[in-house]
């Protein structure tokens, strides 16, 4: 029974790897994993939206599947789950981080939950804020890009650099170090009498781009090489996502190369609490028969296209993420796949590596065999400009939205997307296929509700009095933190 560890970051785009070529990112730690392991190179997640893609992961289904459609949802009692299919075959399960489930603490298979969130109810219910408030402490950075009523009081600054800046909170009090921490309690815990499963989910590297004091100065914003996809403008056929989380319009390269510093600091820092859990594993004689693999729920546009966050259409650097597998007993070491892969052969990868059976059959594959991969991969969303998806192919790449129709792309002549090719009719045999591929996909099954339940079961509880309590000392320091300044 080896035992797993899943790596999780939050917004992290697939090219911020030293692995993947990045000129500027200092990343060690995980190009020694990918080192060791299998780095994949056409990694995609199914929606690029935190808790659909969180569910398309532990449950192995696309999100027409599963229903989790929104970031407030319930996984549907019914649907099974790796955590849960190990779970049943004895293994010690445990999550460290965010979830981002509704309820905040929902039972997905974990016995053991100590949670770090960022958005909604999860906040005043988790493990990492119940401390934060007993150290009297409050996250006023995070709060303030986060929170609809804080946001409101932001000042000029937040908007002027895009949410980037040093976090309000000492390092020792960052979420990311407070993860890292928890995590290595966890490791240091596993027995070799029963497999052991450990997921860990840092927040970063998410907006607020914002790393403590001693991670924030560690790039030079001058010196770093805009991400290939950067335009001076954003180009017309996108100029209805100019308004998104922030007003894209005002965004140089200056400012670009501010949010890229802090951006890559946070990835730094996730970095240094990676290797620290790998150097645990070493130290123990756990790693080389340990699954290890890092993923990310989504990515990132970091300027493609004058774009900044995720709001917008599914180009690759926002469902592209990064996939590093490293197996058991060194297979495939230093592999690279250019395979077209998703979120959603997590599962079954992980089930097959555990000699455990999923309970129903999964659209995914186990990627133990260097063969594994799809012909077409598919993600989609419902957001603010209506539902949208995309059929990609490993040179394709076919984009439709509710509001701005469809757009066709051939990626080996044009990889930043910029020349819309929908009405050439060099490509209309190419087209066609791949929307009878989205036919076939999204006939696969009936498409269910999102799914919500409050009630469902979990695995710890917060009163509303801790909540209320919670939020009344944050809001206390957002205005402290304002009036200071």
């Amino acid at each position: 029974m080896p035992n797993v560890l899943l790596i999780q970051a939050d917004q992290f785009r697939a090219d911020c790897l030293g692995a993947d070529g990045n000129p500027d990112v200092h990343t060690p730690h995980l190009d020694g994993l990918a080192a060791d392991g299998v780095r994949y190179d056409n990694a995609f997640c199914p929606f690029p939206v935190c808790t659909p893609s969180r569910y398309s992961l532990l449950s192995g289904l696309h999100v027409r599947q599963h229903g989790g459609w929104t970031n407030r949802c319930t996984l549907a009692p019914g649907i099974d789950t790796f955590p849960r299919a190990l779970r049943r075959a004895g293994y010690g399960t445990a999550a460290v981080g965010k979830m981002h489930f509704t309820p905040t603490y929902l039972d997905v298979g974990y016995d053991r939950m100590e949670l770090a969130e960022q958005d909604g109810p999860g906040r005043y219910d988790d493990d990492y804020h119940r401390e934060l408030a007993a150290a009297g402490l409050a996250p006023v950075t995070d709060l303030v890009d986060q929170e609809r009523e804080f946001r409101a009081q932001a000042p000029a600054a937040y908007w002027e650099t895009f949410g980037s800046g040093r976090s309000n909170l000492p390092e020792e009090w960052h979420s990311t170090t407070w993860i890292g921490e928890r995590a290595l309690g966890v490791l240091d815990g596993w027995s070799g009498e029963s497999g052991q499963l450990l997921h860990v989910s840092f927040i970063k590297p998410h907006h607020p781009f914002d790393p403590p004091a001693g991670w924030d100065d560690r790039y030079d914003p001058a010196t770093l090489t805009p991400l290939p996809g950067w335009t001076d403008t954003i180009p017309d056929g996108d100029r209805r996502y100019r308004r998104e989380y922030f007003d894209n319009e005002p965004l140089t390269l200056p400012l670009l190369q501010r949010v890229m510093a802090h951006y890559y600091a946070t990835i730094t820092q996730l970095d240094h609490q990676v290797g620290r859990m790998l150097d645990l594993l070493r130290r123990r004689g756990l790693y080389d028969d340990t699954l290890i693999i890092f993923t990310a729920d989504h990515g990132e546009y970091l300027g493609f296209h004058h774009l900044l966050l995720k709001d917008g259409p599914m180009y690759d650097p926002v469902v592209k993420v990064p996939l590093l597998v490293k197996f058991p007993g060194g297979r495939r070491s230093g592999d690279v796949s250019e395979a077209l892969v998703s979120l959603i052969d997590v599962a079954p990868t992980v089930l097959g590596n555990c000699g455990v059976r999923p309970a129903s059959p999964l659209p995914g594959h186990d990627l133990t065999e260097p063969a594994a991969g799809h012909e077409y991969v598919f993600a989609e969303t419902r957001r603010r400009l209506g539902a949208a998806g995309m059929a990609r192919t490993g040179r394709h790449k076919l984009l439709w939205s509710q509001t701005a129709g469809e757009s066709f792309f051939d990626l080996s002549a044009d990889p930043h997307e910029l020349t819309d090719l929908l009405d050439d009719p060099a490509y209309g045999a190419e087209i066609g296929r791949l929307r009878a591929a989205v036919t076939r996909w999204a006939l696969y099954e009936a498409t269910p509700p999102t799914y919500l339940d409050p009630g469902a079961p979990r695995r710890g509880d917060t009163t509303q009095d801790d909540r209320a309590a919670r939020h009344e000392l944050f809001a206390t320091e957002v205005a402290k933190h304002h009036t200071d300044s």
